[in-house]
């Protein structure tokens, strides 16, 4: 009797199942659709493409204290608009709404490869973001002609000067809240 072939046979037999069963579980996943393919993101606001152009987190923030945001109040349109052009800068020509009227304050172009961070909501990330590619900050404040509320779409159009025009349904959402005032930490020490 030989010892070394009781062996031999001991270990190549679960070192052959191993790979066997190692291959069949890889080929399980092969040709299947992912489960996160289809996953919306986890923001707030909608988003579309217009040519190059790139609209995220489209959202309307308000303070809704009752039923609807009444008419001749104002509030924030908020979204950040990303141009995916290597080499052509676009400009944000204007955003119109059957909600209100939309004036846009600032430098509503958007560079190569860059951002408009549209409303006060991305002020302190503009200049961080800045650093790492260029983005320009605008305010567009909508004033209401007809009452909103949190729950249904509101239809804006967004004009581009180079690409073009896209119409697209924004909800409200609630202002961010205000960060905790930091508190004075306890000079007393008892030991």
């Amino acid at each position: 009797m030989n010892r070394f072939k009781t062996r031999a046979s001991a270990v190549t037999g679960p070192a052959v199942l191993s790979v066997v069963a190692a291959v069949a579980l890889t080929g399980c996943g092969a040709g299947q659709i992912s489960q996160t393919a289809t996953q919306e993101p986890a923001v707030n606001g909608s988003s579309t493409n217009i040519g190059e152009i790139a609209l995220r987190d489209v959202r309307i923030q308000a303070d809704q204290t009752g039923d609807a945001v009444q008419p001749g109040k104002s509030v924030d349109l908020v979204l950040v608009a990303t141009n995916q052009s290597a080499n052509t800068q676009d400009r944000l020509l204007s955003v119109s709404s059957d909600i209100g009227s939309v004036a846009v304050t600032g430098n509503p172009a958007v560079p190569p490869l860059g951002s408009l961070l549209v409303g006060a909501t991305y002020q302190k990330d503009a200049a961080a973001l800045n650093s790492v590619k260029p983005a320009n900050l605008v305010t567009a404040t909508v004033t209401l002609n007809k009452p909103i509320t949190s729950g249904p779409l509101y239809n804006f159009t967004f004009t581009f000067e180079r690409n073009g025009q896209a119409t697209l349904g924004v909800p409200v959402t609630a202002r961010p809240a205000a960060p905790p005032a930091p508190q004075a930490a306890s000079a007393v020490a008892e030991h």
